[in-house]
Formats: C-alpha cells, sequence, structure tokens
C-alpha cells in the first residue's frame, strides 16, 4: 500500500518543541496525547552509522554532550542528558534512536514526517541508513522532507514510491519556477516554506502544478494565523505548541 497525499493539516514540530525536549520520546508522546495525527523530526546518523533524532550538527545545544554528531558512537551520545536544557536539571531524557521512534509512531497508527539532516559528506549513508530502518518497520505513514535537495533526489532514487517535499527558506520570482521544475522533475510531492513566504499566489502557482504547500516558522503559528493558511490552500502547518489549536 503507497501512502496517498492527504496529510494531517497540523504536524508537530520536533515532536512538541515549546513543550517537551525536542526531538525525544517524551516530545512525540506529549503530541500524541494531545490528539495530533502527526510529527515532523530531524534525523542525523553517528559515528557508527546509527540513525538518531538531533537536528543540529553538534550535541551541545539539545544535549549535555559537546561536538559533532558524526564523531561519536551511538552508545556515546546515549549517555548524555536530551532533556536537562530545556527542564534546567538532570533528566532520564535520551537521544532516541530512529528505529525506537517508528516502532513507537506505529504502534500507535500516527503519521511521522522525516526530516533529513544529513552532515556534509554523508548524505548517502544519511539516506541509506534512514531507509534500511523504514524498510525494517514495514509501516506506510511514514513521509520525508530536507532542505537539501540531493538528499531528496537520493531518497526517490532508492525508494520511488516514497513521498518526499522539498523545503525552502528564500524565493524570488525566478526561483519560483525553478523549484516548482525541480519538483515536477523529482517527483517531489510537496515544497515547504517560511510563513514568512506566503502569499496566496505563490499557494496557487504549486496548487497548479499538484505540488502541496506546507508552512512551517520561526515561532509558533497561531491558531487565527492557520486558519487563514488552511483557508488560502495550505495543506499541512508545523507547530511548536498545538495546544490552542486543539481546544
Amino acid at each position: 500500500m503507497r501512502l496517498n497525499n492527504n496529510l494531517p493539516r497540523l504536524i508537530g514540530h520536533r515532536g512538541v518543541k515549546d513543550l517537551e525536549p525536542e526531538n525525544t520520546l517524551k516530545s512525540i508522546s506529549t503530541a500524541f496525547e494531545l490528539g495530533l495525527e502527526c510529527v515532523e523530526v530531524d534525523v542525523k546518523i553517528s559515528k557508527d552509522k546509527i540513525p538518531l533524532l538531533l537536528h543540529d550538527d553538534s550535541l551541545e545545544r539539545t544535549t549535555t554532550g559537546f561536538g559533532l554528531v558524526s564523531n561519536f558512537r551511538f552508545e556515546e551520545i546515549n549517555q548524555l542528558d536530551a532533556g536537562y536544557f530545556f527542564y534546567k536539571h538532570k533528566t532520564n531524557i535520551k537521544v532516541p534512536k530512529l528505529s525506537d521512534v517508528l516502532e513507537f509512531v506505529k504502534i500507535k497508527q500516527k503519521y511521522i514526517n522525516i526530516e533529513l539532516k544529513p552532515n556534509k559528506g554523508l548524505e548517502e549513508i544519511n539516506v541509506e541508513k534512514i531507509l534500511e530502518e523504514v524498510k525494517k518497520i514495514s509501516y506506510q505513514k511514514i513521509y520525508f522532507s530536507s532542505f537539501d535537495l540531493p538528499s531528496c533526489i537520493s531518497l526517490k532514487e532508492k525508494s520511488p514510491h516514497s513521498l518526499c517535499g522539498l523545503l525552502k527558506d528564500d524565493f524570488d520570482n525566478i526561483n519560483i519556477n525553478n523549484t516548482i521544475d525541480i519538483c515536477k522533475k523529482n517527483n517531489l510531492f510537496s515544497c515547504g516554506i517560511n510563513y514568512k513566504l506566503f502569499s496566496k499566489s505563490l499557494v496557487d502557482e504549486f496548487k497548479k502544478n499538484n505540488i502541496q504547500i506546507n508552512v512551517y516558522s520561526d515561532k509558533n503559528i497561531s491558531a487565527d494565523v492557520a486558519k487563514n493558511l488552511w483557508n488560502n490552500n495550505v495543506s499541512s502547518i508545523f507547530v511548536d505548541d498545538p495546544s490552542t489549536y486543539l481546544k
């Protein structure tokens, strides 16, 4: 069975990163408890090529470690506290393996958006190792996205039936058309844009070409703003705190 393109309108960003430590099982679990049907997570690989949930190239912003993720084995990363900087005290929250997260999402029967976050020079192996875990879990409600076009292309070459979207943080009139051409050429079903780029005409241009527009922001998008986005044919919105939507 192939996943259809009708994805949930609300997507929890790194779980629910304003409410719990980002990219942790705690954050993902809370997202589902609040009623979200889909979460977005960032995946990198360790020195021993294990896919795990982290956003940054380095460890220090979200864990008690220091240095590049790719310089440490998972066994070492697993010793770190992934909740300390969020709660301001010691916790038992760990950086999870992608395999454990996929198993949890499958049990809950929810959607997950895996953002490919390759370190420079590790683009191919990043995609390969992630797809290995996805194939093992044999679950359909998984799709992908990335700012890194080569990663999107690599994923579609290795797994043609997987849904993958391109992420963009800037546009001008020329590269809007270029981006549409790139999405069509590489069979990318969506384009995720920063809220600052939103316009009805931009959404309409992509929709004319059967490409969904999803919107993210540097700050949590309010329910009122989200309503306007949906009314203008935005497909999905990434939120850091969904509580105002789900009352």
